[in-house]
């Protein structure tokens, strides 16, 4: 709703970003340590261009640490790995990537525009240009029906690009959606809180790369946070209790308020 809904895409030109950066260089120099470049997809800037405003960027805050972007796996794909390495050398350090899921049926009724095949490749080939990368889980997003091939085949898919960070979302039904449609007709049956967890439950017990796991997020029902697969017990047990309370402890189910 925010980019179907808001102003139409465009690429800002390097001079206007500079120059962004310059006057927060100016004001902000001596403490930034970390840059996110926001907007959906920002990986899909031509590949000089974000390097430019990446070198930049780290030339403006000399304590410089991190820089981070945005990007959809078929935009760090078509990147290339020498497209990759030269953003990497130009101070990029780590990509957020919208997996969603690993179930190629849920990504194409999503209308991802991706297969799990391709985020499989674009993730490894981020990780071998040495930028971090940390991948975003959608719990529910299959909805009852496709529940357990959900964990199942996103835990699979995560096991073979071993994201620096796994990050759990729980779906949330918003105003002016097809999906907010389907609900309403009946097509689409959204998680109770119990059923999230477990589903959350059989993602974890299935993911086995080492990757750091966060889900603090307004979305979720519960927040897990750990290292895998170090943590992975008392996850697990975490998960388990949350099971034994009664679903109204749990946040309200938004559907169709915001």
């Amino acid at each position: 709703m925010v980019y179907k809904k808001g102003p139409l895409y465009k690429v800002r030109p390097v001079e206007e970003v500079c120059e962004d950066i310059r006057e927060a260089g100016k004001a902000y120099g001596e403490k930034v340590k970390s840059v996110f470049f926001p907007a959906g997809n920002t990986i899909a800037m031509p590949t000089d261009e974000l390097a430019a405003i990446c070198r930049f960027a780290v030339k403006s805050f000399p304590l410089l640490e991190r820089i981070t972007v945005y990007g959809s796996s078929q935009y760090v794909a078509g990147k290339g790995l020498t497209g990759l390495k030269t953003l990497r050398e130009a101070g990029l350090s780590r990509i957020h990537v919208g997996l969603e899921s690993g179930d190629d049926l849920i990504l194409r009724k999503v209308k991802k525009g991706t297969t799990a095949s391709e985020q499989i490749k674009a993730g490894r080939m981020a990780k071998e240009a040495g930028i971090e990368l940390s991948e975003y889980v959608i719990l529910g997003l299959g909805g009852t029906e496709r529940s357990e091939a959900h964990a199942k085949e996103t835990a699979k898919a995560i096991n073979a690009i071993e994201p620096d960070f796994l990050r759990l979302r729980t779906l949330v039904a918003k105003i002016n959606t097809l999906l907010l449609h389907e609900i309403n007709k009946g097509r689409f049956k959204l998680l109770s809180p119990h059923q999230v967890l477990q589903e959350t439950k059989l993602l974890i017990e299935n993911t086995r790369c080492r990757t750091i796991l966060t889900s603090d997020h307004y979305t979720n029902y519960l927040d897990l946070a750990g290292r895998l697969p170090e943590d992975k017990e008392r996850l697990l047990v975490k998960i388990d209790q949350a099971l034994s309370w009664d679903e109204s402890r749990f946040r309200p189910c938004f559907i169709g308020s915001q």
